[in-house]
């Protein structure tokens, strides 16, 4: 049996970051079920830091974690170089143009030539209107990931890879997590497992967060003949049909899609991606003659997309660090700070509406009788 102060669920993004907070002044133990960190919704993220991406609570969880990935923990250098984000509409897009600007700072309107300027390969007549945000920029997922895994070693932390739990009981204020024949205990236990959390919740007898894992697909093209689009912004559909991005020289071209699935090591739907290719195709000169390569990832929403984070009030000393969707890895510096001033009892710098919007009681309902 070992013991801990706290005892991470999970080793992707949330999990690492979070675990490499709290080791500051507590032993910190990370169980995550792969053989690998960061396997799943971390390591197929679209590797993106989009200011004004998500709602309001996200958008305020983008604007905490920017300091934190231009200057990350431990003195490295910048998570982050330029990228630009481009929205095009066509006609029928235009009202979802006009309510991602309401809602969005520091975006800047391009007329349809200054779009094509840009991407060279789109085509002007279906662009009825375009937005561009330049201060979206890449991030650079693998070493955050790397840096927060130092972090976290570097205090004393510990990492068992895979550990898939099989249960979670409790006795005298203490969590027993189980793997396998193994026993991992701590007064506190945080709740990262991603596409599982809600699976994990339920071993715990915690709140039943309503939570979902959606598919989303993408496909490595070739260079379009004649360009070098190392450059490019990534370039998306107003209503998000699908989304290109430069990717090594190469694009990443994704369908977008959102579809339910249960947690499991996902993989990309031949027919899925051939369809949101075909749109993709519509809104260029190109066509799709080869693709390279195909994955997918899980992105978990709760029901009101925003993140679960926080204390469960069923289940004492159970930490929800869930509900992250599309937005893990850029939301997951203050995600981490927010988690370790929470456990500590210490107050955060976030404003108290969005740590309330967080907050997993939200979800709570009075048990029938």
């Amino acid at each position: 049996m070992t013991r801990a102060d706290v005892i991470v669920i999970g080793g992707g993004i949330a999990g690492l970051s979070a675990a490499g907070m709290l080791a500051q002044d507590a032993s910190v133990l990370v169980l995550e079920a792969e053989p690998h960190l960061g396997y799943h919704a971390t390591g197929r993220s679209a590797a993106i830091f989009i200011r004004n991406y998500g709602n309001a609570v996200l958008r305020s969880l983008n604007a905490a974690s920017a300091p934190v990935l231009e200057s990350p923990v431990g003195g490295d250098a910048s998570l982050l170089s330029p990228r630009g984000e481009l929205l095009i509409a066509t006609r029928d897009e235009l009202q979802a143009l006009d309510d991602y600007v309401a809602g969005a700072a520091g975006l800047h309107v391009l007329t349809a030539q200054q779009a094509v300027e840009l991407v060279p390969i789109l085509r002007p007549e279906r662009i009825a209107g375009a937005v561009i945000e330049w201060d979206a920029q890449d991030i650079d997922v693998d070493r955050m990931l790397a840096g927060y895994t130092r972090l976290l070693k570097a205090q004393g932390g510990e990492i068992v890879t895979g550990a898939k739990v099989s249960a979670i009981t409790r006795h005298n204020e203490v969590w027993q997590v189980h793997v396998g024949k193994d026993v991992f205990t701590a007064p506190v236990v945080v709740n990262a497992a991603g596409a599982w959390a809600a699976e994990v919740g339920q071993m715990a007898g915690a709140l039943p967060v309503p939570l979902q894992p959606l598919r989303r697909s993408a496909a490595i093209l070739p260079a379009p003949e004649g360009h070098d689009p190392r450059e490019w912004p990534l370039f998306v559909s107003a209503s998000e049909q699908w989304y290109a991005k430069p990717e090594a020289g190469k694009l990443m071209v994704s369908p977008a899609e959102e579809d339910p699935q249960p947690a499991h090591d996902a993989w990309a739907d031949d027919m899925v991606l051939a369809e949101g290719l075909h749109r993709f195709e519509q809104a260029v000169t190109v066509p799709v003659t080869r693709v390279e390569t195909t994955w997918a990832g899980l992105r978990t929403f709760a029901v009101d997309r925003t993140p679960v984070v926080g204390f469960d009030n069923r289940a004492p000393g159970f930490f929800w660090l869930a509900g992250q969707g599309g937005y893990g890895v850029q939301t997951a510096p203050a995600l981490s700070l927010l988690t370790a001033a929470l456990i500590r009892g210490e107050q955060s710098d976030l404003p108290e509406s969005v740590i309330a919007a967080l907050d997993p009681v939200r979800f709570d309902t009075p048990l029938q009788t």
